[in-house]
């Protein structure tokens, strides 16, 4: 009873959601208002401020005139300061940038667009999401683009989350940062195993050749030879030449279409085995020039090439039986 009541306060608290970062991703240009944006003293701030505690104390039992003014003076410079520190970062806003999709194990680097409307710099600002911390400068009517690295251990969906942007600005007395959490995620495909695109297959049913060879209408280009490649396809002198054998492509309507099906793997391989197999296939497919189609359960895509087409396959690999948090 009790959690489910703070949970509800969490929710519906504004603060509470910005600071312990309970708010879902923002949608669209993201404002640091005022009231996302916080100040505290840093330790130099602390220690600072303890300082001019002392020099009021001597100041006052000792009755020395310049000691106000110097204490006064200093603790107004300090407030100056904190101004200076909030005006860095207040009225920045940030937008969603550029994300390229990434496989498992690597890294993905996360565009985020900083603009700067205002008539001044804004300098020494550092984005940082977990153990990355980027620092930016801003120009004034500028926007800049910082770029966070963020790791990509498994397969899968994976969001940007929070990212907190802060500033030390001018003089470290105060430290000023803000939360924000724009819509950003990629898909991490499987990473690729080492297999080799499999054997030419005919389907007694329909005649359709799973595995191609080429077609036979127009000379594409070499490649490398590949198991059921036709002798007579072989080009001798090129590969007499480069010391590797190669094999003449052919495209046109003659050519066989390739499919990678998940039922085609063997039994013995687990789900993520399966998915690493079928990626490198389909790297080989389209590295080759080859028409392919993708066959997972519940999933037909039709044969084809070209980065999109590549794209499309390995996200069906990288969500596949996986329930993402994808927008």
């Amino acid at each position: 009873m009790l959690k489910s009541v703070l949970k509800t306060f969490f929710a519906r608290s504004d603060f509470v959601a910005l600071v312990f970062g309970l708010r879902g991703p923002e949608t669209g240009p993201i404002r640091l208002t005022q009231r996302r944006v916080y100040v505290l003293p840093t330790g130099y701030g602390l220690a600072f401020a303890l300082a001019l505690g002392l020099m009021l104390i001597g100041s006052i039992n000792y009755s020395l005139g310049l000691g106000y003014v110097l204490t006064f003076a200093l603790a107004g410079m300090g407030l100056v300061s904190m101004l200076h520190t909030y005006r860095n970062l207040a009225y920045l806003t940030v937008r969603a940038g550029r994300v390229d999709p990434v496989f498992a194990g690597g890294t993905a680097t996360f565009d985020i667009v900083l603009d700067n409307p205002s008539g001044f710099d804004r300098f020494t600002l550092v984005a940082r999401h977990g153990t990355t911390m980027v620092d930016i400068d801003v120009p004034a009517a500028r926007a800049e683009v910082t770029r966070l690295a963020v790791p990509a251990p498994k397969r899968g969906w994976l969001e940007l989350g929070r990212v907190t942007l802060e500033t030390r600005f001018p003089v470290g007395l105060f430290r000023c940062w803000s939360y924000v959490r724009p819509q950003m995620g990629v898909a991490v495909y499987p990473r690729p195993d080492d297999s080799e695109l499999p054997l030419a297959k005919v389907r007694p049913d329909s005649g359709e050749v799973t595995s191609t060879g080429g077609g036979v209408d127009d000379f594409a280009g070499l490649r490398p030879y590949q198991p059921g490649d036709s002798p007579r396809h072989i080009a001798w002198k090129a590969a007499e030449r480069e010391g590797l054998l190669l094999t003449k492509h052919f495209a046109g309507r003659g050519a066989a279409e390739l499919w990678l099906e998940w039922n085609d793997l063997p039994a013995t391989l687990g789900v993520e085995a399966r998915l690493s197999r079928l990626a490198r296939w389909i790297l080989l497919a389209e590295e080759a020039g080859f028409a392919y189609g993708l066959r997972l359960p519940g999933v037909d895509l039709e044969p084809a090439f070209g980065d999109a087409h590549r794209d499309a396959c390995l996200t069906r690999l990288a969500l596949f039986d996986a329930a993402p948090s994808r927008p």
